[in-house]
């Protein structure tokens, strides 16, 4: 199966994997080429991608890949439909015709874990992504501060930590902020790269549970960083039913805003996104047009359910 060249702004690629390279522990990259990733577009920064593994009941060739793709998708039988997740363009080389996605190896308890676990140079995937056609907009980009921020705090977990080392890599030299990350591993410590402005504090996964450090150290830094805050209500999400998702744009706040003391982004597992929500909307009083909530994932719910 082959795509034509077209102007629409975010389509699908069919990829190979040229190169598979293990960054830590619990980080493995994923060079991944095509005939047509000249047409790859980067927008920069946290930008979502979805990747589609094949499985034994439903190959590649399975997925729709039209404009409502989709809607198509839902509507298969549910053992028929190509499962897909959600990922950051870590980087891209149009020139080499070559992007690089890095995916966290853990144990396999489900189709994209067993891909990554077995994936081989040659085997192929399908990639949705903005094209070079895009316009000057997000198309997944949830990364938005104010033109003036004095702090930025970033604050994920493992499946936020690719987004967080792009934003690293791409926030001017200058800017000052806090790193709160929480790894499988303490030897994961080493994927995030430096920024002479953050100070990081990153800690593997404790056997007392799962968001152990980031609790901790986001409460005890948040009031340091925010001491003037006023606290608003904030309306609870059912993070079993709906996704936690608020990203301020436009006139609601986010780069609309000329300046914020602080800006704050932070993504991974839904129910510490919202629990850090609520401490730091209502309890240290963080301007909620200054600050991007995004619950990544679910324990126990596949993506695209």
């Amino acid at each position: 199966m082959t795509f034509a060249l077209d102007t629409r702004p975010s389509r699908f690629f069919r990829t190979r994997v040229t190169q598979i390279q293990d960054l830590t522990p619990s980080f493995r990259r994923f060079t991944l080429t095509g005939d047509d990733i000249s047409e790859y577009g980067d927008p920069g920064y946290d930008q979502r991608i979805k990747v589609v593994f094949p499985s034994e009941s439903a190959p590649l060739d399975a997925m729709p890949t039209g404009a409502d793709w989709y809607t198509e998708w839902r509507a298969m039988p549910e053992t028929s439909r190509p499962p897909f997740r959600t990922y950051t363009t870590r980087a891209v080389r149009t020139a080499d015709r070559e992007i690089d996605i890095d995916m966290v190896a853990h144990d396999v308890i489900g189709p994209a874990s067993a891909w990554i676990a077995d994936a081989a140079v040659g085997d192929e995937l399908l990639v949705y992504a903005p094209t070079i056609h895009h316009e000057p907009v997000s198309l997944g980009i949830d990364f938005v501060p104010p033109a003036q921020t004095d702090h930025v705090l970033l604050v994920g977990d493992e499946t936020a930590a690719p987004a967080i080392a792009v934003i690293l890599e791409q926030l001017p030299r200058d800017v000052v902020g806090t790193v709160v990350l929480e790894l499988p591993d303490t030897r994961d410590a080493a994927y995030l790269p430096p920024h002479p402005g953050f100070d990081v504090f990153v800690a593997g996964r404790t056997d007392g549970g799962r968001h152990d450090h980031l609790e901790a150290t986001v409460r005890a830094r948040a009031g340091l960083l925010c001491p003037d805050g006023l606290g608003a209500d904030v309306e609870e999400i059912d993070i079993d039913r709906d996704l936690l998702w608020e990203v301020p744009r436009t006139a609601k706040g986010g780069a609309a805003l000329k300046s914020a003391p602080l800006y704050a982004w932070i993504a991974g597992e839904a129910s510490a996104v919202k629990s850090l929500r609520r401490h730091l909307v209502r309890d240290v009083g963080i301007d909620r047009r200054a600050v991007a909530f995004m619950g990544y994932w679910r324990i126990g719910r596949a993506e695209g359910s």
